[in-house]
């Protein structure tokens, strides 16, 4: 893998990662099978995965208007979207036109480049056993749209889990990673670049990781951290919010800090607990 700070890498994975992982035994199921809660093992592994409910091979994106519920069905990428490479680029299972909302999906392994948002949408209890490119790119040009993350998870993200290159706002809830690079990076030297803001709430994150945030505070982006847990970083390597200056150029963008700072970093101590 090669990684750059801008949140924008290439990465290639070996050829032995399987296609498709069957998810641990869901906990707490009702309804439409949704899982809302995180339950966290005494070792700080996430355990409250839901167990497929069937799957289904993608061999060319699928596009979602309106509203799609895949029922907890596990689809991984087949054909051109099943190669082994995980460079930047690569097309999406799910395509969403702006207003759309997709729940109760699985995403297996090959993921190619997850879920890509076109305008605002709603992903509600949305998993990824392993990430692939990126877990969710989002794309709206309009600075009113929203993008939210409602419940799910994601593991095994070689970098980023959510790539913010459109304009907007981004609203993670209830959601829960583990093994990854970075929870959410604003695009750092897109070609077009806009006022981004984010915020993360009542999150698990369980290391290994990176950082959990990075935005760009020349572009006037913001980020609020409330109620993280943080599993099993005794050590605080985990950085909560980090800061560069972005670009529209394609450089490498220069990191100008992290942690709280009032401004662009919109947290305190307390909204970040150590399990």
């Amino acid at each position: 893998m090669t990684s750059t700070a801008d949140g924008r890498v290439r990465h290639r994975r070996s050829k032995n990662r399987r296609r498709a992982v069957i998810g641990s035994a869901a906990l707490g199921l009702t309804g439409a099978a949704l899982v809302t809660t995180s339950l966290m093992s005494s070792a700080g592994a996430a355990t409250a995965w839901p167990e497929a409910k069937g799957q289904q091979a993608v061999p060319k994106t699928i596009e979602v208007s309106g509203t799609r519920d895949g029922g907890l069905k596990r689809y991984y990428g087949s054909g051109e979207l099943g190669g082994d490479g995980q460079d930047e680029g690569q097309d999406p299972i799910f395509k969403l036109k702006d207003g759309a909302t997709l729940k109760n999906v699985i995403i297996g392994s090959p993921a190619a480049d997850g879920i890509h948002c076109m305008g605002s949408c709603t992903l509600q209890n949305v998993w990824w056993e392993d990430v692939g490119e990126d877990a969710a790119t989002f794309k709206g040009t309009s600075a009113g749209a929203t993008y939210a993350v409602q419940g799910g998870g994601a593991r095994k993200a070689d970098d980023k889990v959510f790539q913010f290159n459109g304009a907007g706002k981004l609203v993670v809830n209830k959601f829960q990673v583990s093994g990854f690079g970075k929870l959410v990076r604003t695009c750092g030297n897109c070609s077009k670049q806009y006022q981004r803001h984010v915020t993360i709430n009542d999150t698990d994150i369980t290391a290994p990781g990176k950082s959990i945030v990075g935005i760009n505070t020349n572009y006037g982006d913001t980020a609020a951290l409330r109620n993280i847990r943080i599993h099993g970083d005794g050590n605080k390597k985990i950085k909560t919010c980090v800061r560069f200056t972005g670009n529209n150029t394609g450089a490498e963008p220069v990191e100008t800090g992290s942690g709280p700072d009032g401004t662009y970093c919109k947290f305190t101590a307390s909204d970040i607990t150590y399990r």
